[in-house]
């Protein structure tokens, strides 16, 4: 069972079609007690976080109503009658979920917590697996019907948690040769944070990866532009660090192309007659070779040659 907080809440079980839940304050009152389950979620928090601009004069009537949405939707026909997952304990709200059942923020951290440790490893191919699938399972708004303090404090984590996971994907994706994903996540972790200092930091390692340096230090330019004038602040150390790097890295010069195409009449040059008979053995005479003799001596050169002597 997938429970899912991200885009549209939903429950997801093999086999049967997705079962969603349409009350906008019943998804937020299902998400904090879904966060919150293993301690339980007062009663005056929950209905805090359902009405965040004011408690109507009914809300403790109201609230049971909630509740009692989200625990018909969370019942599964598993439970035994009678029972139930979401329970009232001592003015806390506390929902049980089965074993098998997963949520996906959840999933995502843990991805997340992975797939730095395994980049960090060496493990590259593991760290984009796992990273990338938590892009996957953060894409979409969390609760995007609500707002509220708890609303708004769980958008920031969540968003801190998919800029981990594009970065880190980016990396992994560099340290693999694959430049076409390295740049595809940095460029979206750099659109969501435009003043996030590693998302450029990621932007530059992939296009140092794919050989375009001059990419590479217009990004760190970009960078310094938007801090300074937003901000009035320079780079970090780090930053720099990668730029003077970048400085000292010679520009890659393209490759030669081989000369696939040759000259025939060269390479005859060089070609051995195979059907030709085999040379002759030279017999020699008082004058010399008589199998194979001399061509006609030049005029400035002596007419006759010095005679051998006599074998």
């Amino acid at each position: 069972m997938l429970i899912r907080l991200v885009g549209i809440v939903a429950i997801e079980q093999d086999g049967a079609a997705p079962q969603h839940l349409s009350s906008a304050q019943a998804q937020v009152a299902l998400a904090r007690l879904l966060v919150e389950r293993a301690d339980g979620t007062e009663r005056d928090q929950l209905a805090e976080t359902v009405w965040p601009e004011g408690l109507p004069d009914t809300w403790a009537s109201a609230l049971r109503s909630v509740v009692s949405r989200v625990r018909a939707f969370v019942t599964t026909p598993r439970d035994l009658p009678g029972e139930t997952p979401l329970v009232a304990q001592g003015g806390r709200y506390v929902l049980r979920i089965p074993p098998h059942a997963v949520v996906d923020v959840e999933v995502a951290e843990s991805a997340v917590t992975e797939a730095v440790e395994a980049y960090a490893q060496g493990s590259y191919a593991v760290a984009r697996q796992l990273a990338a699938g938590a892009v996957s399972n953060l894409r979409g708004s969390f609760l995007p019907s609500h707002e509220g303090e708890w609303v708004d404090s769980m958008r920031e984590q969540l968003e801190e948690l998919r800029l981990n996971a594009l970065e880190t994907a980016s990396l992994a994706a560099s340290a693999l040769g694959d430049e076409h994903h390295a740049l595809r996540y940095a460029e979206e972790a750099v659109r969501r944070a435009p003043f996030r200092e590693s998302a450029y930091r990621c932007r530059m390692a992939a296009h140092t990866r794919a050989g375009n340096r001059a990419e590479a230090l217009r990004s760190y330019q970009q960078l310094r532009e938007v801090l300074a004038e937003e901000l009035g602040i320079d780079p970090a150390p780090e930053t720099e660090a990668a730029y003077l790097e970048l400085l000292r890295t010679p520009e890659p010069r393209p490759a030669l192309r081989p000369v696939t195409v040759l000259d025939p009449l060269l390479m005859g040059m060089f070609e051995v007659d195979r059907r030709a008979a085999p040379p002759r053995p030279c017999s020699l005479s008082a004058h010399g070779c008589v199998t194979h003799p001399l061509p006609a001596a030049r005029p400035s050169l002596p007419a006759t040659l010095p005679a051998s002597p006599a074998a």
